[in-house]
């Protein structure tokens, strides 16, 4: 795998020429991850990494209010390529940025996010979890979000509503002058939901990215994944592999989402193979990952027993809490490019 990686950088560096030292402005930069996303087989030496709930761990520790403005800044200035953040709807029908259906446990608010207006939550602050210290951010609008993150980094897109939402923020994308701005995406299982899925991804229109979810309790064939990728025309894939039980071992071959025909039919595509390192609360640890989380890259100092595992079995973009370890590690190994004129 290393070798062949090696390889395919040589090859690479041969096609684009030397690679210039002149930086890319940050206007700039979302548009060379979007290339990257988009043209999976030509950047399958550098693995992109994406801040989940926009990067609000460090070392497991909560250290910056999640889906936050100061999150997406640090995210943007380690490096990451991608912030996860989560939509909701207000009472009044605007797009807010919030992953829990209550405003509880990550505003100075309580109650539901649909029972208020956007008026009303723009008075709610967001606070750091764990030891609940206040910060000067609100809760804010995805507008707002897309806005602040233009040109520096992607947006990610967790959809907390109905899958149809998903137009409407493609509209929203598209009417900032950012349709390369953002990931779309949908959980698909079965031939009805990848129905869904195609119509879906027609109303959103080819310009946008978007992206099947698929999990291994119910997407097991080569060929499902095969007829997936190619009727969304998805850059990337993002795979589950379950681990429910802590008392048993971690997965030793990454499941059937990652077998060598799996990475066959992602190649065929031109697709990226996504894992999601993070925790899920009160969950075992890496449970959509097969047991190989962060805390265990940590925990061990073995890095490569997780982050490593996945690569070496194609995985190309890596969703984590741990962002900052995880580009430290890629870079260490040699699995990351700048992005730097020619990169």
């Amino acid at each position: 795998m290393r070798l062949a990686v090696l390889v395919l950088g040589l090859l690479l560096s041969l096609v684009t020429g030397a690679a210039s030292l002149a930086p890319i402005p940050p206007s700039n930069r979302a548009a060379l991850i979007h290339e990257r996303l988009t043209q999976a087989n030509l950047n399958r030496d550098h693995v992109m990494v994406v801040a989940h709930r926009a990067g609000w761990k460090k070392d497991g520790v909560i250290v910056r209010a999640e889906n936050s403005f100061v999150a997406i800044d640090h995210a943007a200035s380690t490096g990451v390529e991608m912030v996860e953040l989560d939509v909701r709807r207000s009472k009044d029908g605007v797009l807010v940025i919030m992953h829990d259906e209550t405003l509880d446990r990550t505003t100075t608010c309580r109650g539901k996010v649909k029972d208020h207006t956007y008026a009303e939550l723009r008075s709610c602050r967001l606070v750091v979890e764990g030891e609940q210290t206040l910060t000067d951010e609100h809760v804010f609008t995805l507008e707002e979000a897309m806005l602040h993150a233009r040109g520096r980094i992607l947006i990610n897109i967790d959809n907390k509503l109905e899958p149809e939402a998903l137009v409407e923020v493609a509209d929203l994308a598209r009417s900032l002058g950012m349709p390369d701005g953002i990931l779309l995406k949908l959980a698909v299982w079965n031939a009805e939901r990848l129905q869904l899925a195609r119509d879906i991804r027609r109303a959103i229109g080819p310009d946008i990215a978007f992206m099947p979810i698929l999990a291994d309790d119910a997407v097991t064939e080569p060929a499902f994944i095969d007829r997936t990728q190619s009727a969304l025309s998805a850059p990337a894939a993002e795979l589950v592999h379950w681990y429910r039980d802590s008392s048993k071992p971690v997965t030793t071959d990454g499941g059937p989402l990652l077998s060598p025909l799996a990475r066959a039919v992602a190649i065929r595509n031109n697709t990226h193979l996504w894992v999601n390192t993070y925790p899920i609360t009160d969950r075992p640890e890496g449970m959509v990952a097969g047991g190989r989380g962060d805390y265990l890259a940590l925990s061990t100092g073995r890095p490569e027993d997780v982050w490593g595992f996945f690569v070496e079995r194609g995985v190309t973009i890596i969703q984590t809490d741990e962002p900052e370890a995880v580009i430290r590690w890629l870079d260490a190994q040699g699995l990351r490019r700048n992005y730097m004129v020619g990169s």
